[in-house]
């Protein structure tokens, strides 16, 4: 008997279990059609945004964008992108195994590394190997693009000091509930356009009102856009790497809690046969 009460308290706890994933599940999904809304509706904008920097840049000369500046790299910053919650499945542990290769690959060609983090996970673990200089977990609490804006903002201002060479951001990419993929964009320097955008090259392009108000106002708010919609992405991917999870969770505890049963009606039938069993015996002794 104290085999089937084991089992009994096995398939309680794993039916808790499937309530607690299920629901988990359910959350992920409603969070998600949110955050998938807003990176859906950001991304053409910052693309296209993205795509007139690029063209803007290379038609600009080294001194007229700071931003621009190739220089021989001693010092690289890692903007790394997690979640601050776990249950997500690889969500975290991709981005971190691809900031570890990134950041080991700098130091094996003697150059610095320091990383930002954003989002706590990533900020717990790589602190153990890396000088992560800040963690902005803060920010997937309430996303606002002033927030992000501010990161953007003390990264730009520390290329333009020459405290970087380079910038880049590691985050996850979006591509549907099911699916995401991690990627690794230089931040800073602007990178010239390549294929068939290098032709923009050679256009003339005619500036309203002039190319320093264009470089003051369009170059930075390109930039802090480019962070704001690597956060979007990673958002969303958390939620649905999160809903993944737990929809395999689920339908692994369903089958546990099948299995579980099982071998407890088996347990049950054979205590039923040994009393039956022991009480024919008695009964045989007793005539005998």
């Amino acid at each position: 008997m104290a085999n089937l009460k084991e089992l009994r308290n096995r398939i309680q706890s794993v039916g808790s279990t499937m309530q607690i994933t299920s629901a988990m599940k359910m959350v992920s999904a409603a969070k998600l059609k949110k955050a998938q809304d807003a990176i859906q509706q950001m991304r053409p904008y910052a693309e296209k945004l993205q795509e007139l920097l690029s063209g803007l840049n290379a038609s600009l000369d080294q001194s007229e964008s700071v931003y621009g500046q190739q220089r021989p790299l001693t010092k690289v910053l890692v903007i790394a992108l997690t979640s601050n919650r776990g249950l997500c499945g690889a969500f975290n542990a991709n981005v971190i195994r691809q900031t570890r290769k990134i950041a080991n690959a700098y130091v094996e060609q003697g150059v610095e590394v320091e990383i930002i983090a954003i989002g706590k996970k990533g900020n717990d673990i790589l602190k153990k190997n890396f000088s992560v200089i800040a963690n902005h977990s803060e920010i997937f609490a309430n996303i606002q693009f002033s927030s992000v804006a501010e990161v953007a903002q003390h990264a730009m201002d520390a290329f333009a000091a020459g405290e970087y060479d380079k910038v880049e951001v590691v985050y996850n990419h979006f591509k549907n509930a099911g699916s995401q993929a991690v990627l690794t964009e230089v931040m800073l320097p602007i990178e010239p356009p390549t294929g068939e955008a290098s032709n923009n090259e050679n256009l003339d392009y005619i500036f309203e009102p002039g190319k320093e108000e264009i470089v003051e106002e369009l170059i930075p708010k390109s930039l802090k856009t480019q962070l704001f919609k690597a956060v979007l992405d990673s958002n969303a991917s958390e939620h649905g790497a999160r809903m993944t999870a737990m929809h395999k969770a689920t339908d692994n505890a369903k089958e546990l809690s099948r299995l579980l049963k099982l071998d407890y009606n088996k347990a049950r039938q054979a205590a039923i046969t040994n009393e039956i069993l022991e009480i024919v015996g008695g009964a045989a002794a007793l005539e005998g």
